[in-house]
């Protein structure tokens, strides 16, 4: 069967990709050609492919394959989603949770959709700010709920790892939009997650 156009694109980017991790760690001093850097470079391609892969999806698209009209005007939660991002500014993981809630306004959506929408956004070059912002403005944008809110809490190996090295560290971005702009609804959207937040 004949590659896509798509598919051939994926396979030159990630080539191209390999070479320059084969550059870098030359760069290093390293001996690419030794038996446990053969293939590291060709490893490597394809993670960095496989971790940024939210740049080639749509989550507004993924939010309208799943959404119904429904009479429910509560608050809908999923907490506790797993995020594993790439910091922006060095190249390193960012892992923790995102706690995402809505309020809906005749439309509800599936609830592994949400996950999904997290993962898009987190599958790319990102900072925990933005990350935040891009799926409250997604979700709020696609659903036109009542209100939206987005609480992240993670750990950065870019301060971990280097730089001032502070391993038990979390870092805590939110956002609200509508319903959660009032302080009852926010309180206690924050009341239900307060249980993982430290």
């Amino acid at each position: 069967m004949p590659y896509s156009h798509k598919e051939e694109y994926n396979i030159k980017i990630t080539d191209e990709v390999r070479e320059r991790y084969k550059d870098i760690i030359e760069g290093l001093g390293e001996d690419t050609g030794r038996e446990g850097l053969v293939k590291t470079p060709e490893r490597a391609a394809k993670a960095m492919m496989f971790l940024t892969q939210g740049y080639h999806q749509d989550a507004e698209a993924i939010l309208k394959s799943a959404m119904f009209s429904e009479n429910y005007n509560e608050m809908i939660l999923i907490k506790d989603i797993e995020i594993y991002s790439l910091c922006e500014h060095h190249l390193l993981p960012f892992y923790g949770k995102a706690h995402v809630a809505y309020i809906p306004n005749g439309k509800i959506v599936g609830l592994s959709k949400i996950p999904r929408v997290v993962d898009v956004f987190a599958r790319r070059l990102q900072v925990q700010e933005r990350l935040t912002q891009e799926i409250l403005d997604c979700i709020d944008r696609t659903l036109k709920p009542q209100g939206v809110a987005v609480v992240i809490e993670a750990a950065h190996l870019c301060m971990m790892m280097r730089g001032v090295q502070k391993q038990n560290s979390v870092t805590t971005t939110s956002g609200f939009r509508g319903q959660f702009e009032k302080n009852e609804t926010r309180n206690e959207f924050l009341k239900l997650i307060s249980s993982d937040l430290r």
